[in-house]
């Protein structure tokens, strides 16, 4: 496992993130109606693989519809750096593009994950 700096982008929010030295074991998109809108690329953290270093206090939360998931953001800079999601609250999704060193441009055929469709919508 390496360590991985994460920053918004005015540095105001700096995190450390462990992952594989090969990376991320799981990226994805999601066609949920705010990660669409971010054109958020996520990679998947465990529960003890990100922390907050600097900044926690200029963090803003935000939630929505069935206000499980956590989306936080700098309130700075706007930059949404991490979340927390509502299939499993216990890991993170990670905004790679935050990650030093982790271009999502490079990045080819991201499958996308329905958050359209998400079980917990379900009647």
């Amino acid at each position: 496992m390496i360590t991985k700096k994460l920053t918004c982008h005015c540095g105001g929010v700096e995190g450390e993130v462990r992952i594989p030295n090969e990376g991320f074991k799981k990226i994805t998109r999601c066609n949920c109606s705010i990660c669409k809108r971010k054109g958020y690329v996520i990679g998947i953290a465990g529960p003890g693989d990100f922390k907050i270093v600097k900044g926690e206090q200029i963090l803003k939360l935000y939630q929505f519809h069935s206000k499980n998931a956590k989306h936080y953001f700098c309130s700075i800079c706007g930059i949404h750096t991490h979340n927390r999601p509502r299939s499993d609250p216990k890991i993170y999704g990670i905004n790679i593009a935050c990650v030093e060193g982790i271009n999502p441009f490079d990045l080819k055929d991201v499958p996308v994950a329905d958050g359209q469709n998400h079980p917990h919508d379900k009647k």
